[in-house]
């Protein structure tokens, strides 16, 4: 039920909010004192992994279909309430002479989201999306 409340939550929140202060007004929600590199024990990157399964099976049993972004702002927010280290990235690729971009959630290293291998499709940004409420912008 979190799941799938925060990720109708999320879809509201980029409407009116747009990316930027929904992230912000997520990370208030849920402060953490995490450093800026995601480093994640043996026993979080478990819980960041069952986290991520469930999270997935919500944004599938949907009204509608969550996409990636929403997807990963939301499980970067389901992480952060239990002091979980991670971080949102995002990548981009030309096909068919069209620009795609594509989300995802890393943790320790490890992709916890994008439905598997999708995010090798596409050439990430070189810098993780910054945790605005710490930043000076």
């Amino acid at each position: 039920m979190e799941s799938a409340a925060s990720l109708l939550a999320t879809w509201a929140g980029l409407r009116l909010l747009g990316f930027r202060r929904w992230k912000r007004l997520l990370g208030w929600l849920a402060p953490t004192g995490q450093t800026a590199e995601c480093a994640a024990t043996a026993e979080q990157l478990s819980l960041a992994r069952l986290i991520a399964k469930r999270e997935e099976s919500a944004a599938r049993h949907l009204f509608y279909q969550a996409n990636c972004l929403e997807q990963s702002l939301t499980l970067w927010w389901l992480l952060r309430l239990r002091s979980i280290a991670s971080e949102i990235r995002i990548g981009g690729r030309k096909s068919e002479d069209r620009f795609e971009a594509h989300a995802w959630v890393e943790c320790g290293g490890e992709v916890l989201s994008s439905g598997g291998e999708g995010h090798l499709h596409f050439a990430p940004f070189d810098e993780p999306i910054p945790d605005w409420e710490t930043s000076a912008h």
